[in-house]
């Protein structure tokens, strides 16, 4: 009986084992400073390049926000792996942090704004080494691993490149 609980124990912890990576970007290059802006061609390239770059990578969820802009950059990565966007508020970004601290052993990319990335991935508990997001920087990838097991419970997070140069 006593091994039977170990086992029970052992199984359940197991369970609770999971490592999610979250994928986090800022939506591409826009064509203007209107509210719902479309991407520029730039862009479009810019949004190719992240499918690109993630295709072969496992991603369950898409997450955007209400704007065009942000649609348009998960587009060209949301038809290749046949998958819908889930859209979230931009503000406040306690809203998607705590969606995507529910998913377990889950992947998932999160589309938003200079205003609101480097937020996301403080809220799931990491430290970026950017301070501002600047109005012409479309390039960063914020990668955040969350593990969580009987015994570890860690953040990381690698701050990438991505895209099309513009200079």
């Amino acid at each position: 009986m006593k091994n039977l609980f170990v086992a029970f124990v052992f199984l359940v912890g197991l369970s609770s084992c999971s490592t999610s990576t979250i994928y986090i970007v800022r939506h591409a290059d826009r064509l203007d400073k209107s509210e719902d802006s479309p991407l520029s061609t730039v862009g479009f390239a810019r949004a190719q390049a992240l499918k690109d770059s993630l295709q072969f990578k496992r991603i369950d969820s898409v997450f955007v926000t209400q704007y065009r802009r942000t649609r348009q950059t998960a587009d060209p990565l949301m038809s290749a792996k046949n998958l819908n966007a889930v859209v979230y508020p931009p503000h406040p970004t306690t809203v998607i942090v705590n969606r995507l601290q529910r998913l377990k052993g889950k992947n998932a990319l999160v589309v938003g704004h200079s205003d609101t990335i480097l937020e996301i991935a403080k809220g799931l508990g990491t430290t970026p080494t950017k301070t501002k997001i600047e109005s012409t920087d479309y390039d960063n990838l914020l990668i955040v691993t969350l593990k969580r097991g009987l015994f570890i419970n860690s953040k990381t997070l690698q701050e990438k490149r991505f895209g099309v140069e513009t200079n």
